[in-house]
């Protein structure tokens, strides 16, 4: 997907309880760690607090402590790619606060809405816990490292993924394009890969650093190295 001159706002999630980063901040911090953009603090429905951040992972996990910590019980968050997008900007200001004279609120032309996601992620994770509760975990384990083996090697994004990612490398002009399973196995040419590196010197023809030919796209519109996974 190309990236739209005009899109300001690469994702979002509005008005989720504070519980979900007090419960779940391994989850939020997939999301929201060193990206910037704006958020919004509510009390229920009412908008309190609107603040800018670099690092939108640590300016909420701050405001459960500061000042504004007995003030607000939901937040909302927009991660935003650089750029001065005047439209989106507006959209954005009128989904947060509301005014009473503006009739519609704008809608984001290709921002992801993140809930969906995120709702499933914490299904999994629940799901994770039962498994080890009733003993199941090991059986699970086993399964995985099964199919994250390719010709005896362990796949290696497959610790870096939770789902099925796409994933580009551009060479002499060409683009070629790939797909990363849950397991982290890449699949390219009809053919299977345990490694980035190793997809790579299949188009390439020599040995490459895979982690940093390999984009995935982060968010729509946003294709970024694949390195940034294990950071």
């Amino acid at each position: 997907m190309k990236k739209s001159s005009s899109q300001l706002v690469c994702q979002y999630l509005e008005k989720v309880s504070r519980s979900a980063i007090e419960k779940h901040q391994d989850i939020i911090k997939q999301f929201i760690r060193k990206r910037h953009g704006i958020y919004a603090l509510y009390k229920n429905d009412r908008l309190v607090y609107v603040g800018l951040a670099t690092n939108l992972k640590t300016r909420l996990s701050h405001h459960l402590h500061d000042r504004h910590a007995t003030t607000w019980n939901r937040f909302s968050v927009y991660i935003t790619i650089d750029g001065d997008k005047l439209r989106e900007l507006e959209t954005l200001t009128l989904r947060i606060s509301n005014p009473r004279n503006n009739r519609q609120t704008g809608k984001f032309a290709h921002a992801e809405d993140l809930k969906r996601k995120f709702k499933k992620i914490i299904q999994l994770k629940q799901k994770k816990e039962l498994h080890h509760i009733f003993e199941d975990e090991k059986k699970e384990v086993v399964k995985k490292v099964v199919r994250k083996k390719v010709a005896g090697r362990k796949a290696i994004l497959g610790k870096y993924i939770s789902r099925p990612i796409k994933i580009k490398l551009v060479f002499r002009s060409k683009t070629y394009r790939a797909r990363v399973n849950k397991d982290g196995i890449i699949l390219l040419d009809k053919k299977k890969f345990s490694s980035p590196s190793a997809a790579a010197k299949h188009i390439i023809k020599y040995s490459v650093d895979g982690w940093i030919r390999w984009n995935y796209e982060r968010s729509p519109g946003e294709w970024v190295q694949i390195d940034k996974l294990r950071k």
